[in-house]
């Protein structure tokens, strides 16, 4: 079972192998004062360097105000195991901010509201890459997906996104 997860971890990392130019880094002093005033709280990153939805997803939190720094890396195993991402939970990059952990296409606005809610749980994350999802769009489509609390025990859905 182990070995599966570790096989399904490698071919998400590799499904979102699409190349992307890098992206300059936003600082505080980029962004208009509406956004700084939303979060000062850096992002940090984790995620492959040829990874074009990771890029995307990046981006996406940009423009909702975040602070971002990206960590390239071609091993993300040894952040996801640190981060104690459950198998089976986590999707193609890693994230940190304010002691939680963001794992996969989470959208901004439920990392708003963790950040403003502080549950009790390690973070959040999105398994897999759903369709629709920040940085995994494809047109019009959007699928249904969860966002999950998380902890050492397990998930609870935090918010659900409907599909189209």
């Amino acid at each position: 079972m182990k070995k599966l997860l570790v096989v399904l971890s490698a071919l998400l990392i590799a499904a979102c192998g699409e190349d992307k130019p890098a992206q300059p880094e936003t600082t505080a002093a980029d962004k208009p004062a509406a956004q700084v005033a939303a979060t000062d709280k850096v992002l940090e990153v984790y995620k492959s360097p040829t990874c074009g939805c990771c890029g995307a997803w990046v981006d996406h939190m940009k423009e909702n105000g975040y602070t971002v720094e990206v960590h390239e890396t071609d091993n993300l195993q040894p952040i996801k195991e640190k981060a104690g991402i459950l198998p089976g939970a986590g999707s193609c990059h890693t994230a940190f901010i304010d002691g939680y952990v963001i794992e996969g296409h989470v959208p901004a606005s439920d990392v708003d509201r963790l950040l403003a809610e502080r549950p009790q749980g390690k973070g959040l994350t999105v398994p897999g890459m759903p369709v629709g999802s920040p940085g995994m769009e494809m047109g019009d489509r959007m699928d249904a997906y969860d966002v999950l609390l998380f902890d050492e025990n397990g998930t609870a859905v935090f918010s659900h996104h409907a599909g189209n």
